[in-house]
C-alpha cells in the first residue's frame, strides 16, 4: 500500500490528514510549527521534512502560499534519501509557482501535480471538500484512494500542472466577490431600515442569492462567531494572485481590481481576522 506523507497540519491541513489516517493508510506527518502537538490519531510523527520525503511515496502539501511550496522543494531537491515519487499540492500558489515547482521536480525524476481544494475547514473535516487536480491521469487514478480520503468531489481538471491552481483562483475570486459585494448590499439595507434576516430570506428565494447569503451570512455573521477558519490575508492573497495571473493572460480584470483592493485594504486593517469579518470592514461595524 502506497504510504503517504501529509506537509502542513493547519486549520485545512490537519483535518484531511486526519481523513487520510482514518482511511487505513500509513501516514507520515510534518509540520514546522509543531507535528507532535497536531498529529493525527494513527499517524507517524516525522522529525523533519526529510523523513517524509525518505518514507513515503506520495506527499501531499497543506501550506499557506507559493514560498512555503517553494522552501520545501528546495529541501525535496536537497534530500539525499527520496523515496517520494509523487506530490500533490492542496494549497492554493497560483499558476505560475505550480508550473515552475513541477518543471524543476520533474528533473529530479518526481511528478507535481496540483490540487487546490475548496469548501472550508468544514468541508475538511467531513470529506466533502471539492479537488481540482491538474496531472497526468494516470497519476490521479493510482493516487485516487488517498484523494477521496480528503474529498467528496475530486475533478480532474487538466493535465498541467497550475491548471488546477487557475480553477481554484477564478472560484476564490468568485467567493471573495460574492462575500464582499453581499456585505456592500446588506449594509445598505440596513441603512435603510431593513431587518438584516429578512434581507437574507428575500436573497435566498431571490436572483441575489449567493454562497455569502445562504451561507456565510446566516451561519457566521449574525451569529456572531465568524468562524469560518479561512484568513482574511489568504483571501486577500489568493485574490492577488488571481489579478496577476490576469496580468500574463491579458484577460479583464476591472472587477477584480476593485475586489481585490477591498480584500487588501481589509487585511491591512483587521490583521489574523476570519474572511467573514469583511462584513465588519465594509459596513464599519
Amino acid at each position: 500500500m502506497t504510504v503517504v506523507g501529509f506537509v502542513g497540519l493547519g486549520n485545512m491541513g490537519r483535518p484531511m490528514a486526519t481523513n487520510v489516517a482514518r482511511a487505513g493508510f500509513e501516514l507520515i506527518c510534518f509540520d514546522a510549527a509543531g507535528t507532535k502537538e497536531r498529529l493525527p490519531d494513527g499517524a507517524t510523527a516525522a522529525a523533519t521534512l526529510s523523513d517524509v520525503f525518505a518514507g513515503a511515496d506520495t506527499v501531499l502539501l497543506s501550506v499557506p502560499d507559493g514560498a512555503a511550496t517553494r522552501a520545501i522543494v528546495d529541501e525535496l531537491g536537497a534530500a539525499a534519501d527520496r523515496r517520494v515519487t509523487t506530490v500533490v499540492d492542496l494549497s492554493t500558489v497560483g499558476p505560475q509557482v505550480a508550473g515552475e515547482v513541477a518543471a524543476r521536480l520533474a528533473e529530479l525524476g518526481i511528478t507535481y501535480t496540483d490540487g487546490p481544494v475548496s469548501g472550508g475547514v468544514a468541508g475538511a473535516r467531513a470529506a466533502t471538500i471539492s479537488m481540482m487536480f491538474a496531472g497526468p491521469e494516470e497519476v490521479l487514478e493510482a493516487n485516487r484512494p488517498v484523494l477521496q480520503a480528503i474529498s467528496g468531489n475530486v475533478f480532474h481538471v487538466g493535465t498541467r500542472a497550475g491548471q488546477g491552481q487557475a480553477m481554484k483562483l477564478l472560484n476564490n475570486y468568485l467567493s471573495a466577490t460574492a462575500l464582499a459585494a453581499t456585505s456592500e448590499a446588506i449594509a445598505f439595507g440596513v441603512a435603510e431600515g431593513l431587518d438584516m434576516s429578512v434581507i437574507l430570506d428575500v436573497l435566498n428565494v431571490s436572483t441575489g442569492r449567493n454562497s455569502a447569503s445562504a451561507d456565510k451570512f446566516p451561519n457566521r455573521v449574525m451569529t456572531g462567531s465568524y468562524d469560518a477558519g479561512f484568513h482574511t490575508r489568504l483571501m486577500a492573497k489568493d485574490v492577488r494572485l488571481f489579478v496577476d495571473s490576469l496580468s500574463r493572460t491579458g484577460t479583464a480584470a476591472t472587477v477584480a481590481a476593485s475586489v481585490s483592493d477591498v480584500w487588501q485594504r481589509a487585511d491591512e486593517a483587521m490583521p489574523g481576522s476570519d474572511f467573514t469579518q469583511i462584513w465588519q470592514f465594509v459596513s464599519g461595524r
